[in-house]
């Protein structure tokens, strides 16, 4: 018995790209389906950086809700946007073909990076802002949030030299400059680049159709960066990085994790067979607690007794 598949996605324009992939590749398939676009909160309030709203999933809440209600039959959701640990009856079926991973950013010029001037960079992203504080500790950060449209907006309107995103963001609506720096030292968020799809647990029709999708290489490296995840952050957001790659049967993995104002790092990079995949990341993470790790996270944490996670960055 067929029935027509309705996609639940965010309705700005990078989500509906994604959503509308997925769309297509179902059809591809020979299945009916509709799209059902829906704002969320994180795209509702951008008055306020991520990590002050207190939300676990603020891009993500709202599709949740929409599918234990039984008004959508998938989501389609940015990776690195979804919590660890998804809402009971709710289960992933599809990672889809990783895109690049690496941030990027789009800027007025470079010269600023040579100077000892103070420069402005913008970034909703506590990751992005510890990171490039750790290479460029007398920059000065702002916040930038909105949808990725919006944000290069605030850019171009604004007296900044710079704003970091990640690559397969602007590449997949046609916004990425030519001459966008890439950030090869800077480690990516957990999963980012991947897209993923969910359904209810007890909808055996769109798991079984939107698992049909799903490319197991990405699956695999995105699981150990949100295992790796999982285990550090102990309920809250954290400057975490994480990729894993495979490369001839190997998976090759680095990590880190940073203090809030960038100036300290606990890093780890690890290699493993491909057939050791299971509980490579949590390994990795505890590894990375006993170097030091676990005494930066504590400081996180006592830092953030009233700022809750959001579960995702921008």
């Amino acid at each position: 018995m067929s029935k027509i598949i309705r996609i639940g996605t965010r309705d700005s324009e990078l989500a509906l790209w994604q959503a509308t992939t997925v769309q297509q590749k179902l059809e591809a398939l020979g299945h009916d389906t509709t799209l059902i676009p829906i704002k969320s909160t994180g795209d509702q309030i951008l008055d306020k950086p991520l990590y002050e709203l207190g939300i676990t999933g603020i891009f993500t809440k709202t599709l949740d809700v929409a599918l234990l209600k039984g008004q959508i039959d998938i989501a389609v959701h940015s990776m690195k946007d979804v919590p660890t640990q998804l809402p009971k009856g709710i289960v992933q079926t599809a990672v889809l073909e990783r895109a690049v991973t690496n941030d990027i950013l789009v800027h007025k010029g470079l010269d600023f990076l040579e100077s000892e001037n103070i420069a402005t960079i913008a970034t909703g992203s506590l990751r992005r802002k510890a990171q490039w504080l750790h290479k460029y500790p007398h920059h000065n950060i702002v916040d930038l949030r909105g949808n990725v449209n919006s944000r290069i907006l605030k850019l171009i309107e604004n007296d900044w030299q710079g704003a970091i995103f990640a690559q397969a963001g602007l590449e997949r609506i046609k916004l990425l400059p030519k001459d966008a720096l890439e950030l090869d030292w800077m480690i990516p968020a957990p999963a980012q680049g991947a897209m993923l799809v969910v359904a209810l647990e007890k909808d055996a029709f769109s798991k079984e159709a939107s698992h049909k999708l799903n490319h197991q290489d990405s699956e695999i490296t995105t699981a150990i960066e949100r295992d790796f995840l999982r285990t550090l952050e102990g309920g809250c957001t954290a400057p975490i990085g994480a990729l894993a790659q495979i490369k001839n049967q190997s998976i090759y993995f680095e990590g880190s994790v940073f203090s809030l104002d960038g100036k300290q790092k606990v890093a780890i990079k690890k290699s493993s067979d491909l057939t050791d995949s299971s509980g490579f990341g949590k390994a990795c993470a505890k590894e990375l607690l006993e170097m030091g790790g676990d005494r930066l996270m504590k400081a996180i944490r006592n830092n953030q007794e009233t700022v809750p996670s959001p579960g995702g960055e921008g």
